[in-house]
């Protein structure tokens, strides 16, 4: 199997993280890539290569023009006005008040952000951009007639809506790579999302409309982040009714429950007869991951890429979550590899 992989990523190495009521270090951090890259290494899982350059417009195709260009000039904002830290809002447009965005640089971290969790720092830009060419050169590949690549992005992306970013997340990589490949030749695609945290940001993108169809397994967002996304009647609106499917499960879902939600998916994706498959592929499902609540074992990535080998499509996998840092190498690659031994 082919992996995209930039050494880019590194320009974003964040000091700060808002959790538990602290700043702590940041969950997403550089070595969750590299431990990736050096365990594809190690099992000699297939070429790795660096990613091409495409330019602005495959990213202004799922996202608002002046939210990436804020996402571009925000930390030379922020340190122009004084700042010392890494830029983290305090004030949102919150329900009844005025949705405008301000001139101050405070006031558009606030109306861009979904969540406080995640800091912008330096190279944060250039780190997001450098991931989403990742995830265009991957889909480039697919898009030409193989069968299936992996993209090593990070920072991760399904969190990223057309004009919001969190949860680490800045550009949505995996649904600017379903849009190129839409673009590019493909009248259906299907994105199967398996983060442990539901991609409120992908669904965004794409709720109304019926030729991307999402489907999301993750943990209930009654106990769960994004908290205020992925419902099970949260299904699509207008042209989309009917091809979002969000499949949230309680704490403690163990792998055999977690392995029917997965079945139900894949005879959705079945069913929409998609040209192509993008597989959104978080491994925070692990019992040993800090911030979800699953208990899939190691060996359960391997079962459930033989899984969604079956599904016979053209497959696009695009790195997002995984907080075990320590078995994140491990998860990804039994999932990639499970795949390629089907």
């Amino acid at each position: 199997m082919l992996t995209v992989f930039s050494t880019d990523h590194m320009l974003r190495s964040p000091r700060t993280e808002l959790y538990g009521g602290e700043l702590v270090r940041p969950h997403e951090s550089p070595e969750r890539a590299q431990i990736v890259l050096a365990r594809i290494h190690a099992q000699a899982l297939g070429e790795v290569i660096a990613p091409v350059t495409f330019g602005m417009g495959p990213v202004l195709r799922v996202h608002d023009p002046a939210f990436v260009e804020f996402l571009k000039q925000a930390w030379s904002d922020w340190v122009a006005a004084g700042n010392r830290g890494e830029a983290i809002p305090d004030c949102w447009p919150a329900r009844r008040m005025a949705q405008h965005c301000p001139n101050s640089i405070v006031g558009k971290l606030g109306y861009y952000a979904m969540a406080a969790e995640t800091s912008i720092s330096q190279g944060t830009w250039e780190a997001a951009r450098a991931a989403a060419d990742v995830a265009l050169t991957a889909a480039s590949r697919v898009k030409d007639g193989a069968h299936t690549a992996f993209a090593l992005c990070r920072p991760p992306g399904h969190h990223a809506a057309r004009d919001l970013y969190g949860g680490y997340c800045f550009l949505n990589n995996a649904a600017i790579a379903a849009q190129y490949l839409r673009d590019g030749g493909a009248a259906r695609v299907a994105i199967l999302d398996v983060d442990f945290h539901h991609g409120n940001g992908t669904q965004d993108i794409f709720y109304d409309r019926a030729d991307v169809l999402y489907v999301s397994l993750h943990g209930d967002p009654a106990d769960a982040f994004p908290y205020f996304s992925g419902y099970a009647d949260e299904i699509g609106t207008g042209a989309g009714g009917g091809f979002t499917l969000n499949l949230p499960m309680p704490p403690g879902t163990e792998f055999v429950v977690w392995q029917n939600a997965l079945r139900a998916a894949l005879a959705r994706i079945a069913d929409f007869r998609a040209d192509a498959l993008v597989v959104s592929l978080g491994v925070d499902t692990f019992v040993a991951d800090p911030i979800s609540f699953f208990r899939l074992q190691s060996e359960d990535f391997s079962t459930y890429g033989r899984m969604i080998r079956d599904c016979g499509l053209p497959t696009l996998f695009v790195m997002e979550g995984g907080y075990a840092v320590g078995d994140i190498g491990v998860n990804v690659v039994n999932v990639l590899s499970g795949f390629e031994q089907a």
